[in-house]
């Protein structure tokens, strides 16, 4: 099995949503999304019950990990492990990540939020 997700389709499908997180990719083993938070608004996820990997597409701004704070920018790649309080902040333009879980969000449980 194999797929190719063009960014520019992923990131439509997300306007289209009204949405800050859509998932584009569900392969039982992990799964994928991209998550935009606007300037200004705050992210509101929990920790997940998965494995998790960012790709900042877009923006700056920082990311708390358990409590310790990293400036992050386009290109950088984040890891967050299951269970792991993390959150987003200070992105004055907004920012857009590339979202995987591992294993899926479907299969390890869902929780809120990128």
């Amino acid at each position: 099995m194999g797929a190719v997700y063009p960014l520019h389709d992923v990131l439509a499908a997300l306007g289209a949503t009204g949405q800050s997180y859509h998932e584009f990719l569900d392969a039982g083993t992990l799964s994928g999304g991209v998550y935009h938070l606007a300037a200004g608004e705050p992210d509101r996820q929990q920790p997940h019950l998965q494995d998790e990997v960012y790709y900042v597409l877009s923006g700056s701004g920082r990311i708390t990990i358990d409590g310790a704070a990293r400036d992050v920018r386009p290109g950088d790649t984040i890891f967050v492990g299951r269970h792991v309080p993390h959150h987003f902040h200070d992105y004055p333009e907004g920012i857009t990540l590339l979202v995987i879980f591992a294993p899926s969000r479907s299969r390890g449980g869902a929780s809120a939020g990128g």
